[in-house]
């Protein structure tokens, strides 16, 4: 959109211009909120497939107490979340949440069940949505759409109550909002829009508010793995280099054994839902050196997250050195396979149907196909059935008019058989078959991340997430950079990120340094120079000639950035007599920007000062400090006239231009 034609033409707008020279100031106590006292931080893993909270007085910062059992868990997939799901009535109202939401809409008869609105998985509409604004839409199961917003300020609604009702219980007095610090999680490879749109979300369902935005962190989710793994002692994480028994297993039990017996001997240990977490640094970390690097692979549902971390000594602070990559290859990727390897026998056709007709017994069958995923392991021999809802064999006879048995004999798909009981029978290979694509991807792309120049001498692996439970990803990824480092698992992996946002909001200053995501800007007016300034920018003022539409870096894309830090640049209206200065941010995701018409670049905030009714005696050059201040995933500008210190304040929007 930003191929219009010269902006400040177009506004007539006179327009700031640089003085020289710019200067940039560290000045790390400018503002410095008054740190708010919270009883208690909140963490909420609001996850593509799986969700959950954990929480931790701030009282005893040791201890890290997991929610509370969900009613309704699956066979075959234990674990302390619950799956991301929604369900709202026919009105649009919310009903309910997780496994209650998927059974309470599995239990509806077909001819109601189409008029109640079900999502899942829609968190990854906001990684691939484009333009992601206020009003982007959701699709339920039956087709109909709702803002997106509404969905995720629901759920995040629906952990807070939870949160806070679970609280209130364990203190026998009721637990205010404000006395709580909130934390969600979201991937680091988001677009800035994604990130400022959980915050509304979360303003929307009542956690903090615009006026009281320290109330809640948004924190990256392999800063959040990576905080946690600090803190891991050696009976705590699975080491797949290692030649050495881990809790007196011998790795040639095989990866799976070996992580199903220390899984196990870490339930015993845990009928608590508390995780002790010791005020140490771990054995593994105590062997990092000042300069040392690691990077955390955080494998989800939706998304894989890449970020490589070097160590800071004393504090062990982490230092983020090569912006975080990735992309949407999460265990959805097999997911979507199995539904291929199905249109492929059944008929791409009769498989759209089924999913509109029969939303719930296609729920159903995933929900089937998701336990035996979870049986894959690199060494099985024997095959992995997957009961077919009953619904499913008699839809497939009324719209084909032959059985399911003679589908699948006609298909030629040869690692996939039909069972009398009533179940697809798959060979290992033909489910390994079925990881492979995502599994390539991750791998691929790790390999690239491993040859950039900043990323030599990785030490450590850490490979976490719900997909990092997965003993096919564990061996490719061992088996490829096994040489390279020591790749490590912590035992809970899937809880390893909710774990460590909650050691972030009680201490967030522990990440010092991030990349920016972005090159930020304003346009600016400078004089005209021939031969340097396309004559299309060339603009006469009162007899002085100005280029147009200059963009005037504030800060590169990839350049390290210290939380809080500020860069400030000082601006001189062109003309001196101007009274209301309007100084407009830009942020692209080029390094190399000269003017604000190039593409990419996109407006993402204003800062409107108004000198009217200032003092006349304002000196003839008068000068506009403005500021841009980088926080956590917020960023905030400021402009002040140095002379009456009238100052305004902004914050980056990416959602509303």
């Amino acid at each position: 959109t930003s191929a219009y034609s010269s902006p400040a033409k177009s506004l007539g707008d006179p327009g700031i211009t640089p003085l020289s020279p710019s200067h940039i100031v560290k000045d790390s106590d400018a503002d410095d909120a008054v740190e708010q006292l919270f009883l208690v931080v909140v963490a909420i893993d609001f996850g593509t497939t799986s969700s959950g909270y954990a929480y931790s007085f701030t009282k005893e910062p040791e201890c890290i107490h997991v929610m509370r059992r969900w009613e309704g868990g699956d066979p075959g997939v234990s674990n302390q979340k619950t799956p991301t799901t929604i369900l709202l009535t026919p009105e649009r109202k919310f009903h309910s949440f997780g496994y209650a939401a998927r059974d309470f809409y599995h239990d509806l008869d077909p001819t109601e069940s189409k008029h109640w609105l079900y999502f899942e998985k829609f968190k990854m509409k906001l990684h691939t949505t484009g333009n992601l604004t206020m009003e982007t839409d959701l699709t339920a199961a039956n087709g109909k759409k709702v803002k997106a917003l509404e969905i995720f300020a629901y759920a995040l609604q629906f952990f807070k109550e939870q949160a806070l009702k679970e609280l209130s219980d364990q203190g026998g007095s009721d637990f205010e909002n404000t006395e709580v610090r909130w934390v969600i999680t979201v991937p680091a490879i988001w677009k800035q829009p994604a990130k400022q749109f959980m915050r509304q979300a979360a303003y929307k369902a009542g956690m903090a508010s615009p006026e009281n935005p320290e109330q809640l962190i948004i924190a990256l989710e392999p800063e959040a793995a990576s905080i946690y793994c600090r803190k891991l002692r050696l009976h705590q994480m699975i080491d797949l280099s290692s030649r050495a028994p881990v809790n007196g297993y011998s790795p040639s039990d095989t990866i799976g054994t070996g992580f199903t017996q220390a899984k196990e001997h870490v339930r015993h240990k845990r009928q608590s839902r508390t995780f002790m977490v010791e005020n140490v640094i771990g054995e593994i970390w105590s062997e990092l050196e000042e300069g040392d690097r690691y990077i955390v692979v955080d494998s989800g549902g939706g998304t894989v997250d890449m970020t490589v971390h070097q160590i800071r000594l004393p504090e062990g602070h982490l230092k983020e050195l090569y912006k975080a990559t990735g992309g949407p290859y999460g265990s959805l990727g097999v997911d979507y396979e199995f539904e291929k390897l199905l249109c492929k026998i059944f008929g791409e056709d009769f498989i759209e149907q089924f999913k509109i007709k029969r939303p719930a017994a296609w729920v159903d069958l995933m929900i089937a196909f998701e336990s035996r995923k979870r049986a894959a392991a690199p060494d099985r021999t024997n095959p992995l059935n997957i009961t077919l809802p009953f619904s499913f064999i008699d839809y497939y006879k009324k719209f084909r008019g032959h059985s399911v048995e003679h589908a699948l004999r006609k298909s030629n798909v040869d690692f996939v058989k039909w069972s009398s009981q009533g179940m697809l029978r798959m060979s290992p290979d033909a489910m390994n078959a079925l990881f492979k694509p995502t599994i390539d991807q991750i791998v691929q792309h790790l390999s690239e991340v491993f040859d950039k120049p900043e990323v030599t001498n990785v030490k450590f692996l850490f490979l976490v997430g719900g997909f990092a439970e997965s003993p096919l990803l564990q061996q490719a990824v061992q088996s490829a950079f096994g040489s390279r480092c020591r790749v490590i698992i912590p035992q809970d992996v899937g809880l390893t990120i909710l774990k460590g946002a909650v050691l972030f909001g009680l201490d967030p200053a522990v990440i010092k340094v991030r990349r920016s995501p972005l090159t930020y800007g304003v346009g600016v007016l400078n004089r005209f120079v021939e031969g340097k300034h396309p004559p299309e920018k060339l603009l006469v003022k009162d007899g002085t000639r100005w280029c147009t539409d200059v963009f005037d870096k504030f800060i590169s894309a990839d350049q390290s950035v210290a939380l809080g830090e500020t860069v400030t640049r000082s601006y001189t209206p062109a003309k001196p007599s101007q009274l209301v200065i309007v100084i407009n941010i830009y942020s692209s995701e080029q390094d190399n920007v000269s003017f604000i018409t190039e593409s990419g670049v996109k407006k993402c905030g204003t800062l409107r000062l108004d000198l009217t009714g200032t003092d006349a005696s304002v000196p003839n050059r008068r000068e506009i400090k403005t500021l841009m201040q980088f926080g956590d995933t917020e960023i905030k500008a400021m402009a002040i006239d140095v002379a009456t210190s009238k100052s305004v304040k902004v914050g980056i929007d990416f959602l509303n231009y």
